[in-house]
């Protein structure tokens, strides 16, 4: 019972997050759109940096997974689509952090998120990258990222496969 009070706690936060950002979403609204108590909240919770921490955490441990488990050699193509697949999961956090940038200080979100993306640019195009290859590569990370955002209401059938050929594109594949 404990766990599921604390996932329909985290649940509705992140639609209000993503809505209204982070410091204007007090633990109040989110309490009361639940029905329950405000100490009932903090049982689960000792506070909103705490809840956000516990919602942003899964993407973290998700995307450090991924990179790690990424190999040198791994088909491009392949690379995109799974890479797709981990942001587009936590689609909601990234609306999140856009909206509100300084969730990008919870968990030191910001560097990790850099560090993941210069990772992934060596993967994609290689050690002895060009100037261009390291552009194409940010182009195509980021817009993939960015196609998580825009699109976050569609579904993924609709997104993923123009966003990763976009992607394959900034890349010059063909």
């Amino acid at each position: 019972m404990s766990s599921d009070t604390k996932a329909r706690i985290q649940a509705v936060a992140r639609e209000l997050f993503a809505q209204q950002g982070v410091q204007n979403t007090s633990l109040r609204q989110i309490s009361e759109r639940l029905g329950i108590t405000k100490p009932a909240l903090y049982y689960h919770f000792a506070s909103r940096d705490d809840l956000v921490r516990s919602i942003v955490q899964p993407m973290v441990d998700d995307c450090e997974r991924f990179v790690n488990a990424c190999e040198p050699g791994v088909e491009t193509r392949r690379l995109l689509e799974d890479y797709f697949d981990v942001i587009w999961k936590h689609r909601e956090i990234i609306v999140m952090v856009v909206r509100e940038m300084s969730t990008l200080a919870y968990l030191d979100l910001g560097r990790r998120m850099f560090e993941w993306r210069r990772a992934l640019i060596g993967l994609l195009i290689g050690p002895e990258p060009t100037r261009e290859g390291q552009i194409r590569a940010t182009v195509a990370l980021g817009g993939l990222a960015d196609c998580t955002v825009e699109y976050a209401h569609l579904p993924l059938e609709q997104v993923k496969p123009a966003a990763v050929e976009a992607a394959a594109a900034a890349l010059g594949l063909t």
